[in-house]
């Protein structure tokens, strides 16, 4: 009976990791069809103004975007790194040429003042209509806060639903991610690329899978190879 139940035993937590670990790989196939699915988006032909329309299905595509800039509602994003500096994204809304409604637009990166944190550089905003060529993204990345972060123009987060009623503006659910457009006095886009976490994926897949081969390893060394040898000792 002892040796029944651990089999049981060992076939129960054998076949648990190894499902485990097929998962994992599923998980980073998931991504991977994700990651193919962004780049066809980003393939297709930008679009303009009069055809943005529907945000979920326009997540990451191309955009070629005419408008004016808002100035007096840019709002500086803290603690974004960029090329391993500290410092701002800055987030600017346009509003849209021919249309009543607006889009934040993520314009670039500005380093920190190390010393007076709250210092803003100097920021060139053209005035008049500019064109801005960027990809359609969701709201800036999160951050974790205490509280609520503020309205000043330095924030941690920025929420575009709860910005919209803050600022009067007819804005858009999803923001431009801007690669390129008019000149903002040295703004950077070095943009960081989505990490899909494949690599943690695939360490986790392993994980299971060594655990299930050690599993099976001392099911075997001790119920059949150690009897083995124990009874062939003189």
């Amino acid at each position: 009976m002892r040796r029944v139940l651990v089999l049981l035993a060992a076939l129960l937590g054998a076949l648990l990791t190894a499902r485990l670990g097929i998962w994992q790989l599923d998980r980073a196939q998931q991504k991977i069809d994700l990651q193919a699915a962004i780049d066809a988006e980003g393939a297709r032909v930008p679009l303009r103004n009069a055809e943005l329309g529907m945000p979920a299905s326009q997540l990451h595509r191309r955009v070629t975007l005419r408008g004016t800039w808002v100035p007096e509602r840019t709002v500086w994003l803290d603690n974004r790194p960029m090329d391993g500096r500290a410092g701002f994204y800055v987030v600017t809304p346009l509003r849209l040429a021919g249309r009543p409604d607006a889009i934040l637009v993520q314009r670039g990166w500005v380093p920190r003042d190390p010393v007076q944190r709250d210092h803003l550089p100097p920021l060139a905003t053209p005035a008049g209509d500019v064109e801005v060529v960027g990809r359609l993204a969701a709201s800036p990345s999160r951050l974790y806060e205490l509280g609520d972060g503020g309205g000043g123009p330095i924030r941690q987060n920025l929420d575009p639903a709860a910005f919209a009623v803050e600022s009067g503006l007819a804005l858009l659910p999803l923001t431009v991610v801007q690669t390129a457009g008019p000149d903002d006095g040295g703004l950077l886009r070095h943009w960081p690329a989505p990490d899909l976490g494949l690599h943690k994926h695939y360490g986790y897949a392993f994980q299971w899978f060594a655990l299930c081969a050690l599993i099976v390893a001392l099911y075997v060394w001790f119920q059949h190879l150690r009897p083995r040898f124990r009874r062939q000792q003189p």
